[in-house]
């Protein structure tokens, strides 16, 4: 229960985009096309699920005083595979995604969920946490991503040879420049932030209050509510 529970909210309760608010520099760049999006959701996944099993395994091994340096290299082990993966099986995609891909190492949702949770959980549910905020984040970009690339050029394309044209007959070209990632990242979570107070008091709950961007109540860390207590 406590497994699935965890990739649960690692989708939603604490998708890393729209409720964390993390990696917005990836996810600004690469969402102007859904298959950008979604090559990079896939390759994050990759790293996320690999990264928190080693150093869940690794948790009692590292010394405390290295541990971030230590976390650091796993990754970038990781990444490095699926970097040259990715060149050797899917080079256009991994042209299009250029320095996004190595710079998933800095990527501040993989080691923070490196050290919020792998390196105090056990190996099966470090995977599901894993596992969890790969595909939340996936979707979050491909969600972008879509919006984006129809508002912006009128199409939709995965994988090069699935298009479709002409959804949108009169496309707006700010949609797809930096501009516009900020516009429609904005519009998105200000979307969704109302739908939850509106889920919220439909179930007679009170509305949720915005998270306060400080360390007693960041949901990243598990000492958060130990501090605030």
């Amino acid at each position: 229960m406590k497994t699935w529970l965890t990739l649960w909210n690692g989708i939603f309760k604490n998708n890393p985009i729209f409720r964390l608010v993390l990696g917005m520099c990836p996810t600004l760049a690469v969402t102007t096309s859904l298959e950008n999006a979604l090559g990079m959701g896939m390759a994050a996944t990759f790293v996320l699920v690999c990264s928190n099993a080693l150093v869940s395994a690794l948790r009692k091994v590292i010394p405390p005083a290295v541990h971030i340096p230590c976390y650091i290299v796993i990754i970038a082990t990781f990444v490095t595979a699926i970097d040259l993966l990715m060149k050797a099986y899917l080079p256009e995609l991994s042209e299009s995604l250029g320095i996004f891909i190595p710079l998933i190492v800095v990527n501040c949702i993989i080691l923070g969920r490196a050290e919020a949770f792998a390196s105090r959980n056990g190996v099966v549910d470090s995977i599901a946490d894993g596992i969890g905020s790969g595909i939340g984040f996936t979707l979050a970009l491909a969600l972008i991503a879509a919006v984006r690339e129809i508002a912006g050029a009128g199409t939709l394309t995965i994988w090069g040879d699935l298009a479709v044209k002409g959804i949108n007959p009169g496309p707006v070209t700010l949609a797809i420049l930096p501009a516009g990632g900020f516009i429609t990242l904005g519009l998105l979570l200000a979307g969704i932030n109302a739908f939850s107070e509106w889920n919220a008091r439909r179930h007679g709950a009170p509305a949720p209050l915005p998270v306060n961007l400080d360390c007693r109540h960041c949901t990243m860390c598990p000492n958060g509510k130990e501090k605030k207590e």
